[in-house]
């Protein structure tokens, strides 16, 4: 499949949607990472499945949620 043609398809497929947002075909590695994220992988986990050698590069790449440890409980938080 020719790159375009898939791009076209992944454009009108959001369009189709109701996404008005611009949307790639990257965009859905960066979406995959972003969730794992979100449901609590590691970062350096997420660094091995996207291939990356630099943390620094999953961290810009997934937009890191700036959660700044909102999401951390302590075990005698109820």
């Amino acid at each position: 499949i020719d790159p375009s043609t898939l791009q076209k398809a992944v454009r009108k497929a959001a369009q189709l949607a109701g996404i008005n947002k611009h949307v790639t075909c990257h965009t859905f590695r960066h979406s995959f990472a972003t969730r794992l994220l979100e449901a609590g992988y590691d970062i350096r986990t997420v660094q091995e499945l996207l291939g990356h050698k630099d943390v620094k590069t999953t961290m810009i790449s997934t937009h890191v949620l700036n959660k700044g440890g909102v999401a951390v409980r302590s075990p005698l938080d109820l």
